[in-house]
């Protein structure tokens, strides 16, 4: 025994020591590549108020809140992803599955092709993912708790018809289309001190919590009948736990918009190094998330045209996610 938990503290030093100094690069080349390139010595001056002002305005009013932004929406989206896996025990959950991202969509698509009340598009997303999350788990109660089968068949379905409105709304709007779109597809393009402020305070929160459940969490993974002889509260525990996912994800969708596979594919990366822990599993989901969309941002804004950073972490991650299905029996 003593072995084994040697071994998986090992693990998760090294994946730490890894993914730490993974990202660490990951985001000063965030910083330093762009439209105009910046040097290491460029970027240290700028971060102290000191040498040209134009870098200084390129990296603290563009880069550096853009990056901070990817940081938050990706550590929001890994975290909640495997929470979500872990609730459910099953490998293919991620905020789409619960239909809070369609709840969140539906919200911004309205406000966006009506025109009405534009600034508060944010607001309104993260309010409708977690009223779509209540509608589900609402339907997912049952008189001896949350039926995890209801809760996946009421998100499935809840998801397809506001995604269906949504595509509606998309076919009656006119020149408000693409802004859109552009929401739909998830993008980081302009974000403000304001936004990473504000959004990610509740981020912090909820990545906090989120590794106060791992325990609970754990005992979930044994099966129902032996987390209850553990005496966990199923019901109380799934609230929990979901609360907190939906929480994180409404906070990465208010942020970016619609970010996908980032979710689905993080925990599994993470349980292949350092295994099914959940406390070792949770902060390095948020690491890794936060990792892979600082890298898929910088993709996006490198070419000639900037593109969507949610098209280029679909096209990143579902060859991972293939590779990941074909490399193991299971998505335990």
């Amino acid at each position: 025994m003593q072995l084994g938990i040697g071994k998986s503290k090992n693990r998760f030093l090294l994946a730490t020591v890894i993914l730490g100094g993974s990202l660490t690069v990951a985001i000063a080349a965030s910083l330093a590549f762009g439209a105009v390139p910046l040097t290491l010595q460029e970027i240290g001056l700028a971060i102290l108020h000191r040498g040209d002002p134009i870098n200084q305005t390129i990296l603290w009013d563009l880069r550096l809140p853009r990056t901070l932004a990817a940081a938050l929406v990706g550590a929001a989206l890994g975290m909640s992803g495997a929470l979500l896996q872990g609730m459910l025990r099953n490998g293919l959950a991620d905020p789409f599955l619960l239909g809070i991202s369609a709840g969140a969509g539906l919200a911004a698509v309205t406000l966006l092709t009506l025109g009405w009340f534009v600034t508060l598009v944010p607001l309104a997303a993260w309010m409708g993912a977690i009223l779509t999350a209540l509608v589900v788990y609402t339907l997912a109660r049952t008189p001896l708790g949350i039926s995890i089968q209801r809760l996946i068949l009421g998100g499935v379905a809840i998801s397809s018809l506001l995604g269906a409105i949504s595509s509606i709304l998309l076919l009656f709007s006119d020149d408000r289309i693409q802004v859109a779109l552009n929401w739909l597809i998830g993008s980081l393009n302009g974000k403000s001190w304001i936004e990473v402020k504000v959004v990610g305070a509740y981020i912090s929160l909820g990545l906090i919590a989120g590794c106060l459940v791992a325990r609970p969490l754990n005992l979930l993974g044994l099966g129902d009948e032996l987390a209850v002889g553990l005496g966990v509260s199923l019901q109380r525990s799934r609230l929990l736990i979901g609360g907190i996912a939906t929480f994180l994800a409404a906070g990465a969708v208010s942020l970016s918009g619609l970010i996908g596979f980032v979710g689905l594919v993080v925990p599994h990366i993470v349980r292949l190094l350092v295994g099914t822990e959940q406390n070792l599993v949770l902060p390095l989901s948020a690491v890794t998330g936060a990792l892979l969309m600082i890298i898929a941002d910088l993709i996006a804004r490198l070419g000639a045209i900037e593109l969507p950073v949610g098209v280029v972490t679909s096209i990143i991650g579902a060859p991972v996610f293939g590779t990941l299905l074909y490399r193991r029996s299971d998505l335990s």
